[in-house]
């Protein structure tokens, strides 16, 4: 199932996605999407839905969040092993964990605000994997009995705020540094999430190519790493990492996003997103 939610910011109602990959009116069946919809329970029961027998909805309203009840937002860094050499960084021997503030959430299609001060802002076109089940201490044979779907994630990052101290959070968790969307796609669809092919674009020029064949950590793997320190709880969502391509590591010379600029990025399977970066209102 392709899982959404659409309309005006703070008025979205659910949707479905139909193999046409055209919207359809959840409403009528659910009053939003979050983590009871996301538990096996609920996805049972939405899995009975057959999307043509839903109203289509018509035009191209705003695609927001694609669900609600996010109580964190987890990220592993450095985990594609030429994304860690274009950083100059050492292949990492286990993880390399931070977190987004929830507040830096956005649509996959809204603006990106460069946030005051910024100089150095960058693009990530990143998995996200969407839990659906509480996991502590899980072993990584059954890690991904925990996971509801997945989708695309653009970890927007600041990289002179980030590189400022040995902690990357202020870099990460501005506001609208983590475009989600726009869609959650659930397990059954994708089976294997290492043989997902990713892109992003910047003003139509393609920066990133990759696959998360090249992980240095799959999902499984960091499933199980994280509840070993921490318990995942529905709804939580875990970024995966970024392929080589980003701005940071252009040769001679870094190339950084500015206003007016526009990323548009997506993952095999998961869906597109396209953002406009705008300058700080404040």
């Amino acid at each position: 199932m392709r899982l959404c939610r659409y309309g005006r910011n703070g008025y979205e109602k659910p949707g479905m996605v139909d193999a046409d990959s055209r919207l359809r009116d959840l409403s009528k069946v659910v009053e939003s999407i979050g983590p009871n919809e996301i538990s096996p329970r609920g996805l049972k029961m939405l899995s009975r839905i057959k999307p043509e027998s839903l109203p289509v909805v018509n035009g191209s309203p705003r695609l927001g969040v694609p669900y609600v009840g996010i109580g964190k937002f987890v990220a592993i860094g450095l985990n594609y092993s030429d994304h860690a050499r274009e950083a100059g960084q050492p292949i990492p021997s286990e993880p390399v964990v931070f977190m987004k503030a929830t507040t830096c959430i956005s649509g996959p299609n809204d603006d990106v605000m460069q946030p005051k001060g910024s100089t150095r802002l960058d693009w990530e076109v990143e998995l996200g994997v969407v839990i659906g089940t509480q996991a502590r201490y899980v072993d990584e044979s059954r890690a991904l009995g925990h996971v509801a779907g997945y989708c695309v994630v653009n970890d927007v990052s600041e990289r002179a705020f980030q590189m400022a101290t040995s902690q990357w959070d202020k870099g990460k968790g501005f506001d609208t540094a983590g475009p989600l969307g726009p869609w959650l796609v659930t397990t059954d669809e994708i089976t294997d999430p290492q043989k997902l092919d990713l892109w992003l674009e910047v003003n139509g020029k393609r920066m990133q190519t990759g696959n998360t064949r090249t992980m240095i950590f799959g999902v499984a793997q960091i499933v199980s790493h994280l509840s070993q320190y921490m318990t995942l709880m529905p709804g939580d969502i875990i970024t995966t990492g970024t392929p080589p391509g980003v701005g940071l590591g252009m040769k001679p010379t870094p190339v950084y996003l500015k206003p007016g600029d526009v990323m548009t990025l997506g993952i095999r399977g998961l869906g597109e997103q396209r953002q406009k970066v705008v300058a700080y209102a404040g």
